[in-house]
């Protein structure tokens, strides 16, 4: 029973992040201005020699029990959304990272030449 009951769970598991991965997916080739409009604007973009990457964020604050929680009591990191748009003005492919620095803080010369974020 233990083990038809950890199956379910690891099932579970695995359609939701496809789940996600799939909806991420469904973006490339699609516009820039599609994507924009769709999810507003980025809080930073970044010009590279294929095009663009935009940059979305957001500050999430958790409680010690991984609730959420008030800016005054909880602990903080960021989601990151990263697009990258092709000199055709089309996502070519879409990121997701948690980091512990605010977008200001990202070194634009370390996202262009290693695809990974990095702060000042």
């Amino acid at each position: 029973m233990k083990k038809l009951y950890l199956l379910s769970v690891m099932l579970l598991i695995t359609a939701a992040c496809t789940s996600t991965k799939n909806s991420m997916d469904s973006w490339v080739g699609k516009t820039k201005q599609t994507f924009i409009k769709d999810s507003g604007p980025p809080v930073r973009t970044f010009r590279n020699d294929d095009g663009e990457i935009l940059i979305y964020a957001d500050q999430i604050y958790k409680k010690a029990d991984n609730t959420n929680g008030s800016p005054m009591t909880a602990s903080n990191y960021w989601e990151y959304l990263f697009v990258y748009i092709n000199s055709e003005g089309k996502v070519t492919s879409l990121r997701n990272e948690k980091q512990n620095f605010p977008p200001q803080q990202i070194d634009a010369t370390l996202l262009n030449l290693t695809n990974s974020i990095s702060a000042k």
